[in-house]
């Protein structure tokens, strides 16, 4: 079992470093699954869009909700991220992926649902995990994988190592 982690606190930049390393490994010809999530900038009052790109080449699924200037609840669209969950796991069936990224292990997957399937689906296929994380739901990452995720690094070279290892 091989399953690795990005934790960056910087908003937007794991999400950036994932899915520039999946761009490059695409580019190689190392066959992908997963999706990594790619923020569409709205106007300055807005917060921005979430997009999906489900590995290796699409499609795109917007997994945010507008919910207005003023909201404050999440914006998290639960039906568009189950899309997404099933589509990557049918790529993952599909495609015998040398690698699947999750972009975030977040709210959902530390309740019980969101991509948590999919990443025991590919440990099972024992295919290598990359997953981002942030400090709130790692605690929740680290008893899902009993502890034996391994940190990854924060930079494409650092990501590129826990590759090659």
């Amino acid at each position: 079992m091989k399953i690795g982690y990005v934790k960056i606190s910087e908003r937007g930049e794991m999400n950036r470093l994932l899915a520039g390393l999946a761009a490059d490994l695409a580019a190689e010809g190392v066959a992908l699954a997963g999706a990594v999530q790619h923020d569409i900038e709205c106007a300055p009052e807005g917060k921005c869009d979430m997009d999906l790109q489900i590995l290796p080449a699409g499609p795109v699924v917007r997994i945010s909700q507008n919910l207005g200037k003023d909201s404050r609840g999440c914006r998290l669209d639960p039906v568009a991220l189950e899309q997404a969950v099933g589509l990557t796991e049918a790529q993952l069936n599909d495609a015998a992926p040398k690698l699947v990224i999750i972009n975030k292990f977040g709210k959902h997957e530390a309740e019980g649902r969101g991509f948590r399937s999919t990443i025991a689906l590919a440990l099972e296929l024992e295919v290598p995990v990359l997953v981002g994380v942030n400090e709130t739901n790692f605690a929740a990452f680290q008893d899902f994988t009993g502890g034996a995720a391994e940190q990854a690094g924060d930079s494409p070279a650092a990501l590129r190592a826990w590759l090659a290892n």
